[in-house]
């Protein structure tokens, strides 16, 4: 009799808590081998494909494309022969699994590197392990995505069956008593689309202490006004609403918990990048692999960062210290179809021209075919933005939290310029840089904007420091 194994969502590292559906990669039936992906799912950081630990028959899939799941939760069922054996797996991890023997439940610690959302993290352990065994042939793969909501009769004694924090979060924003909900996912568990269920239906909402009571009228006494109750609330007009899930929820979370922490302030200078451009010209002139601008301008931020380290810095607010780092990961702005991401260039200060050009190639690639790891997405020092790619001139950049400090680059066009004396058209560029006030004052910020825009008139300044 062959045994029935189960694999759940594992924790896809970076403390995130939940991921999307968006293509399975095997159906009901088929044969999968070890560590074979079986399905693509999205987090706010990438798309990944997961591989399941086990080889064997699919006997069953829970969820469907577009399905919302929550660390730990089923994905799949596999069929393996010899069930008197412990199935052997192949070894390798992913962050939160491995495909050795099931792992016993362990509580996940963060605290160390950085992730998306900018906390320290320590390389954590998982949270609850995936590998439960089933001893009995799993029923037909069933939606995680419930097709109603039921209420539970009464609120029921002990923990609420949510792993979510989001979860719960979305309920108690919203005022949802979670224990008058009755889950649809494995065992009872509550999910996002069981709340969201409720919303609509008004299914075990409470009132908040922010909703006002609104008085019922009655006749006044002889001698005294008349006391209206205040009028009900407009009713919204329907419009269209678009998730904060994904890629979008996590910069909408990541650009406001910068703009409440970090007290930022900008300057900015026009620059002649006439120069520049000849430089960049003279060298893709040459032969040899071709020189991006942006690589280019990377190099001059990484000549800066080593003049002026203050600005490749965070703040531990609760050491209450400024931390300043000795290497330079140099985030850059993409814009792609699933929003804006921030590839991280790992030690870009040791990196020439030509290597920067690749990685930045390499990276934006992945970002635009959205198969960024959460690695390359995390851990920046420093954020180069080059919006002049939108057809604007300025901006004010949100920094990238935690870091300090962003450099914004605008388009280059011909304007008149006075050069040596004499009114000329020049290749004009604005150059912004957006500081946290915190790790240094006006005069260090104006110091290493003014050398960046002396490296772009006069590119002989770079090698004159180098």
């Amino acid at each position: 009799m062959a045994q029935v194994l189960e694999f759940k969502l594992p924790d896809l590292g970076e403390g995130l808590t939940e991921a999307e559906i968006v293509r399975w990669l095997v159906k009901v039936g088929d044969v999968v081998a070890i560590d074979q992906p079986v399905v693509e799912v999205e987090t706010a950081k990438a798309m990944v494909e997961v591989p399941c630990p086990y080889g064997g028959v699919v006997t069953a899939r829970f969820g469907e494309e577009g399905t919302e799941l929550p660390v730990g939760a089923p994905l799949l069922t596999v069929a393996v022969g010899e069930p008197a054996a412990e199935p052997e797996g192949s070894g390798n991890v992913l962050v939160g699994y491995g495909t050795q023997a099931p792992a016993a439940r362990r509580r996940r610690a963060r605290a160390g590197t950085a992730g998306l959302d900018g906390q320290a993290r320590r390389p954590g352990t998982a949270s609850a392990g995936p590998h439960a065994r089933v001893h009995a042939p799993a029923p037909a793969a069933t939606p995680a995505v419930p097709q109603a909501v039921t209420q539970a009769p009464a609120p029921a004694e002990g923990p609420v069956p949510v792993i979510s924090p989001l979860v719960r979060k979305l309920a108690r924003d919203n005022g949802v008593d979670l224990r008058r909900l009755a889950g649809s996912g494995p065992d009872g568990l509550i999910l996002r689309a069981d709340v969201e269920e409720a919303l609509r239906s008004g299914a075990g909402t409470t009132r908040t202490a922010e909703e006002p009571v609104v008085p019922t009228t009655a006749a006044p006494a002889a001698g005294e006004p008349a006391v209206r109750a205040p009028a009900a609330a407009p009713r919204a007009e329907a419009g269209v609403r678009v998730p904060l899930k994904g890629v979008r929820g996590a910069v909408a979370d990541k650009l406001s918990r910068s703009r409440r922490e970090i007290p930022d302030a900008t300057c900015w200078v026009d620059a002649d990048a006439t120069e520049l451009m000849r430089a960049r010209t003279a060298m893709n002139a040459a032969g040899g692999p071709k020189i991006s601008l942006l690589a280019l301008l990377a190099r001059i931020c990484t000549a800066a960062l080593a003049r002026f380290p203050e600005l490749n810095s965070f703040v531990d607010t609760q050491a209450r210290e400024i931390v300043r780092l000795d290497q330079v990961h140099l985030g850059f702005a993409a814009q792609t179809e699933r929003g804006l991401v921030v590839p991280v260039v790992r030690d870009a200060h040791a990196r020439d021209a030509e290597s920067l050009t690749a990685e930045f190639a390499r990276l934006t690639e992945s970002a635009r075919a959205g198969t960024l790891t959460p690695g390359e997405l995390t851990g920046g020092t420093f954020t180069l933005n080059n919006y002049g790619v939108f057809g604007v001139d300025g901006s004010t950049p949100i920094i990238n939290h935690p870091e300090a400090a962003m450099l914004g680059v605008g388009r280059i066009v011909p304007k008149p310029w006075v050069h040596e004396g004499e009114l000329a058209v020049r290749q004009v560029v604005q150059l912004s840089l957006t500081f946290d006030h915190r790790v240094c004052d006006g005069g260090t910020a104006g110091g290493f904007l003014r050398y960046v825009a002396d490296c772009v008139e006069q590119p002989a300044v770079l090698l004159r420091t180098l």
